[in-house]
């Protein structure tokens, strides 16, 4: 098998070798982790909102991200020792910083990483730190191709990048397609960007994935870069997905971003929890509080970005502490006000159930792996917290334990 590692991407066939190819559609029974599938010109477009929630803010940092694949895979099983992928990305690029991850293709093939690529053409956004603005230049489809597969009947599972958003143009096999049904217990997530993706190596390393691999799930990730923000049009797409497990990571977010104070908070995430309730009364639901942040541990925001000497990216909180006396959220107290509103819900609602997110990365992991931006966890973090979270919460005696 051809085994390519990014920076390499995959060279585009002959002509003559794609003719020969079967043309199979992409339909919503081929991909897992979609909400919504649009249809574009040429092809689908994946969204991890639907239609009416995107409807329901202007925000463009939203609009960007829930487009972003994270999570998302097609999954069929063939005989096809050749499978062809078209696509067209739009790359999100931060002019004066250096480029991120989260742009790869993880094929996985019976459960096993067997190739990861990149498309090395595509549409480039380019989005001003400083300004938020962005500009848009138009490109060209890539075609994706994974050869010497074998003959033998096998899962194939191709994984879309976190950080991009992926138009689907075109599926190609040397031999029939068929979907396949995955009938595990369904867990629905929803978090920030660490959930998202932020700075893991490729989609299936993210710790969403690393999680719901290890704990045999059928992830839809909802992880939104920037996006946990107690949205009450998110609470309601998770209210109206298919579920048998839940979970929200709610907090840094709402503390970078400087977006609500405590006298809000409070009754806001009642209103989630509620709102969830209303269609899922009885499915275990974790609600998680962030992960160890040194910066916004009791510091208020809002968050900055500032480049260092190197020209890397450096996040900074710019409240004042003295404000959390007036209700400015740190990551502190947002950790002891959902661990009450659990405890007070509790009594009426058992399986509703509280994670302290430093159990998945506290102070001690932050001595040894710090956050490389002092934000975001790297790849070695982000394996840390998933497979910590399959001990803790799939686990035996976990919340979602099996």
């Amino acid at each position: 098998m051809s085994i390519m590692t990014a920076p390499m991407s995959t060279p585009e066939p002959d002509q003559s070798d794609r003719e020969n190819l079967i043309k199979v559609p992409i339909t919503a029974d081929l991909l897992h982790g979609v909400v919504e599938l649009e249809q574009t010109e040429r092809g689908v477009r994946p969204h991890r909102l639907p239609g009416w929630a995107r409807a329901q803010t202007a925000d463009p940092q939203l609009a960007m991200v829930e487009a972003q694949t994270s999570g998302v895979r097609l999954v069929f099983r063939t005989t096809a020792d050749v499978v062809e992928l078209e696509v067209l990305p739009t790359k999100v690029v931060y002019p004066g910083a250096p480029p991120r991850p989260g742009v790869r293709y993880h094929l996985v093939v019976d459960g096993e990483l067997r190739a990861e690529t990149e498309a090395a053409a595509g549409n480039v956004l380019s989005v001003d730190l400083a300004t938020g603005s962005s500009r848009l230049e138009p490109g060209p489809s890539h075609t994706l191709r994974f050869d010497d597969l074998g003959p033998a009947p096998k899962t194939v599972e191709i994984w879309l990048p976190y950080g991009e958003v992926s138009e689907l143009i075109e599926l190609r096999s040397d031999a029939p397609i068929v979907p396949v049904t995955d009938d595990r217990r369904r867990w629905v997530h929803h978090g920030s960007s660490i959930s998202h993706g932020s700075n893991a190596d490729g989609p299936t390393t993210i710790w969403p994935v690393v999680a719901a691999r290890g704990g045999d799930v059928n992830l839809t990730n909802l992880g939104l870069g920037g996006g946990a923000l107690l949205d009450p049009f998110i609470a309601r797409t998770v209210r109206d997905l298919p579920a048998d497990l839940i979970s929200i990571k709610l907090g840094i977010n709402l503390t970078n971003a400087d977006l609500i104070r405590m006298r809000a908070f409070t009754p806001a995430v009642h209103g989630y929890l509620d709102t969830i309730r209303d269609a899922h009364p009885d499915t275990p639901l974790l609600l998680i509080s962030p992960i160890y942040c040194p910066i916004h541990e009791d510091t208020p925001g809002p968050g900055a970005p500032q480049f260092r000497e190197d020209g890397t990216i450096a996040f900074v909180a710019t409240g004042d502490p003295a404000e959390v006396a007036q209700g400015k959220l740190t990551l502190n107290t947002i950790r002891d006000e959902l661990g009450r509103i659990v405890q007070q819900r509790g009594a009426a609602d058992p399986q509703l159930h509280y994670l302290d997110g430093r159990r998945l990365y506290g102070p001690d992991d932050h001595d040894e792996l710090p956050l490389p931006d002092n934000l975001h966890p790297d790849p070695a973090t982000h394996r840390r917290i998933g497979e910590r979270f399959t001990e803790i919460v799939f686990g035996a005696g976990g919340p979602f334990a099996g």
